[in-house]
């Protein structure tokens, strides 16, 4: 890693971590979704950052991948994941928090739990931890608080325009005994009063350019050309879309799906629909040590 990627890290994070101050400033209980995305999605660019995706604003069950529409009606309620992600010349700082919005707090152990996890797991990267030495901890420290850990669900690496790349941290304790090399990592530990699996459930109205080709429909051309020069292989929204191309974006982007141009992401629905916590923080594995950039 040299200076000026070490640099843009750095720079990615602590603007991650701006943004996270600005996003529990501004979310109040039954606030739009769409209202909450727009606002973080301007407060990366007015930093002179751009999104490594679009915010993810998951409600209760559903522990990754929603985001708004247009017209969505959905209210900010019950137990809200927040996961933010701001790239510098396509490095990338990820970051996550959970809101507990209920009138009782009823999710506050929950929460805790999955912030425990983190910092027990990025504590941990002191001693040079294998990957099952990672798992075990965050497995561990959600368990003895009486929840379970999402185990189909990982932390990862980090890489130039790559929100995933290389090895995955498990949240559970794997047989994988490698040790991490030097790069950019994002720990990420979900904690549920579920099973603690995951399944596919709806588009998560999240879209990545996975097989750029010509393509026929004049707003999905221009679609296909703006969102490749903007985020390159980077996820895009169809809020973005619509607020950029109008009333037909919706149908282009479908178009672009069906042609095979674009990815659709699915939401991430715990299997036995119990609320799910999230935390998150990315952290930099150096020569001389590990520098958590989201924190700084």
């Amino acid at each position: 890693m040299d200076e000026q990627e070490l640099n843009d890290y750095k720079k990615a994070g602590s603007i991650a971590k701006q943004v996270v101050a600005y996003a529990k400033s501004i979310i109040k209980k039954d606030m739009p979704l769409v209202e909450i995305a727009q606002k973080i999605h301007k407060k990366i660019e007015d930093l002179d950052a751009l999104p490594a995706f679009p915010v993810n604003l998951s409600i209760d069950d559903v522990a990754a991948h929603y985001h708004p529409t247009i017209e969505d009606k959905t209210l900010a309620t019950g137990l809200l994941k927040i996961d933010i992600g701001v790239h510098i010349n396509g490095f990338i700082a990820d970051t996550a928090f959970s809101l507990d919005l209920t009138e009782d707090n009823q999710h506050k152990d929950l929460i805790q739990a999955s912030q425990d996890a983190l910092e027990a797991a990025l504590d941990l990267q002191n001693e040079n931890p294998t990957l099952h030495q990672i798992g075990s901890t965050i497995q561990e420290t959600i368990t003895k608080q009486g929840f379970s850990p999402i185990v189909n669900l990982s932390g990862h690496g980090l890489a130039q325009y790559q929100v995933h790349a290389g090895l995955t941290i498990p949240n559970y304790g794997s047989s994988n005994n490698h040790k991490l090399d030097t790069g950019a990592y994002a720990i990420e530990p979900f904690a549920t009063t579920g099973v603690g699996k995951i399944h596919e459930g709806p588009s998560s109205n999240i879209f990545a350019i996975t097989n750029p080709k010509n393509t026929r429909g004049v707003t999905a051309r221009k679609i296909l050309e703006f969102f490749s020069e903007k985020y390159q292989s980077l996820p895009f929204s169809l809020r973005e879309a619509q607020e950029k191309f109008g009333p037909m974006a919706r149908l282009a982007v479908r178009q672009l799906e069906q042609e095979g141009v674009l990815h659709h992401f699915a939401q991430l629905v715990e299997n036995s629909h119990k609320p799910v916590s999230q935390a998150e923080h990315t952290f930099l594995k150096t020569k001389e040590g590990k520098i958590i950039i989201t924190t700084k």
